[in-house]
């Protein structure tokens, strides 16, 4: 089992900046790629950003030029960088994890990002 703990959301203006973080613990040796996806209300859903152990990103379309993902291995850990926020961005985002094999994927628990003036 793969525990993961996010933390980093918030009310934000549009324009604003946020970063939300994601710590991973347990069976951390077994995970491939580590990312965030989001969900509106009444929507599917998405996947915003995802890294793989070896380096590969992933981006959702809408985001590329205002997000950024890094992962820190060693600590397995996984952190988005959002910038010029948009009332669009606004949604539940779930931390992500992926082992290599077996397509086991696990959740975090959500954090709001609301972005209003």
């Amino acid at each position: 089992q793969v525990q993961l703990v996010e933390s980093g959301g918030g009310l934000v203006q549009p324009g604003g900046s946020l970063r939300l973080s994601c710590a991973a613990s347990g069976r951390t040796f077994a995970i491939n790629v580590m990312g965030w996806y989001r969900q509106a209300p009444g929507k599917q859903r998405e996947l915003v950003a995802t890294k793989s152990k070896g380096g590969r990103i992933s981006y959702l379309d809408s985001v590329k030029g205002r997000f950024t993902i890094s992962r820190d291995n060693p600590k397995d850990t996984v952190s988005l960088s959002m910038n010029n926020l948009k009332p669009e961005d606004t949604a539940v985002y779930y931390c992500n994890a992926k082992a290599a094999r077996g397509g086991i994927e696990y959740w975090g628990q959500g954090t709001q990002v609301t972005v209003s003036s």
